[in-house]
């Protein structure tokens, strides 16, 4: 679905990504995990047009995404989530979805999605009429994850999403994100809690430098005790 080719990038005149190479699978959760510093937000923001890519190619189902915009890239099928709290904390949970429709030409379809994206995440139903800054932090994040549904995305990007959550609620998003990928969404997350982050995921890749050091399934990578003792401190077996 998606394939990064050599791809060189960074701000202005600094160089953060250094030669990325790897390929992305259709219909399954991919975590890239790394230590700080190493590139992994700064790879999203150069696939959602949000970086200066200096060479290299994005192919997004064989169209190179190098060049585009952010509002292109959407309508390739491409959704973001970055890290942080990313909603209207005043308004409304269903004005909040309704901004994530706001580039859309047919409102009504618009209308339908906010129906169906409910259906998935039932407390937004049942919340839909309350300010966003009154859901708890799972929910906001839920309701973050629902806005880039809207547009009907066959790949989602989300940046740290158990940030600031605690581990229950790490549990019940990462839950959602799998019912994603049971829908045939194809996920792609950085996320820095590496261990249960690949317990949930189909395949994982690490970043080191700006570089791929390693990418393989998953579980490959939860027990490769090189993982752990380069970029967990210590082996992935240990608590």
């Amino acid at each position: 679905m998606l394939e990064i080719k050599d791809l060189y990038g960074g701000y202005g005149k600094i160089t953060i990504l250094n030669g990325v190479n790897c390929e992305i699978h259709t219909g399954a959760i991919t975590t890239v995990i790394g230590p700080n510093g190493a590139g992994k937000s700064t790879v999203f923001k150069a696939i959602f047009g949000l970086l200066n890519v200096h060479s290299g190619a994005i192919n997004f189902q064989g169209k190179n995404l190098v060049g585009m915009s952010p509002a292109q890239i959407i309508a390739e099928g491409v959704t973001y989530v970055p890290q942080g709290r990313n909603v209207v904390p005043q308004l409304s949970v269903y004005h909040n979805l309704e901004l994530g429709g706001i580039t859309a030409k047919d409102q009504s379809m618009v209308k339908r999605r906010i129906d169906e994206v409910m259906e998935i995440f039932p407390a937004l139903r049942e919340h839909q009429d309350r300010k966003a800054i009154d859901l708890s932090g799972g929910q906001q994040k839920q309701l973050e994850i629902a806005r880039a549904l809207l547009l009907d995305p066959k790949l989602m990007l989300i940046d740290e999403p158990s940030i600031g959550l605690s581990p229950n609620l790490v549990k019940e998003v990462f839950a959602t994100l799998q019912r994603l990928r049971d829908n045939g969404v194809t996920v792609l997350m950085v996320e820095q809690n590496a261990k249960a982050a690949l317990a949930m995921s189909d395949y994982g890749l690490v970043l080191e430098l700006g570089q791929v050091r390693m990418h393989d399934k998953a579980d490959v990578l939860l027990n490769d005790p090189r993982v752990g003792r380069l970029f967990l401190g210590g082996s992935m077996d240990e608590e």
